[in-house]
């Protein structure tokens, strides 16, 4: 049975009080404790860093050192996609697989703007790439709430067009989770054939809450999807 942890939102700059808090110190908490976890893939579904600068990703790639499983990333808003793939290369991925699942990824970034959008190429290239999965299960990822968060958090800065992407998803049925950052709250809600997952971020959430925290997911055989998020 896979157990695939995700981490999200980040925000680590050249220097360590970002928002009001030390994203550094924070995330070097979260590595510690998911070092000591038995796991087979990190994903980190965007934000890696707050102003996406070369030394703000040569100083999270130092934070991420003790992790030794393979490790998954995607951009997030916060992101420069050139210094990114730069420091991150051989991390950035389309798909990967975890025993009889796929992870998936779909891109939401638009330039200059926090809110995401997913282009109709984007679309048709998530929707063969569903159609010519060889796995069992399937899980999609990413940056941007595809619903309403039903919190604090603006909406407006979620996914802008989430019923194109809910065109694609309901017609594959093996999808069992569609997961996401950027929205800074752990939150889950149910859909009609797979669960809707947000990330909390390692550097400080938005709503009440005062800890950080990741998610875990154990990913059984037979599509099932233990989840858990974990708090420090």
């Amino acid at each position: 049975m896979p157990r695939l942890i995700q981490i999200s939102d980040c925000h680590i700059d050249d220097q360590p009080m970002v928002m009001g808090v030390n994203s550094q110190d924070n995330l070097k908490k979260i590595i510690q404790q998911i070092s000591l976890v038995d796991f087979d893939a990190l994903l980190i579904s965007g934000d890696l860093t707050h102003n996406g600068g070369i030394k703000s990703y040569q100083i999270l790639k130092e934070i991420l050192l003790p992790i030794k499983k393979p490790m998954f990333v995607i951009a997030g808003n916060h992101d420069n996609a050139n210094n990114l793939n730069q420091c991150f290369s051989k991390n950035l991925f389309e798909s990967f697989t975890l025993g009889n699942w796929e992870i998936i990824t779909i891109d939401s970034i638009q330039s200059n703007k926090t809110s995401g959008l997913v282009t109709q190429t984007a679309l048709e290239k998530l929707d063969l790439m569903l159609l010519k999965s060889q796995s069992d299960n399937i899980i999609v990822t990413l940056h941007h709430p595809i619903v309403p968060m039903n919190s604090s958090w603006d909406d407006e800065l979620s996914l802008e067009n989430p019923q194109d992407l809910f065109q694609v998803l309901d017609q594959h049925s093996k999808i069992h989770a569609v997961v996401f950052g950027h929205a800074h709250e752990a939150a889950e809600f149910s859909h009609v054939n797979f669960n809707i997952i947000s990330c909390p971020s390692t550097a400080l959430q938005f709503n009440q809450e005062q800890r950080v925290g990741y998610n875990e997911f154990n990913l059984n055989n037979n599509g099932t999807i233990n989840h858990k998020t974990q708090w420090i």
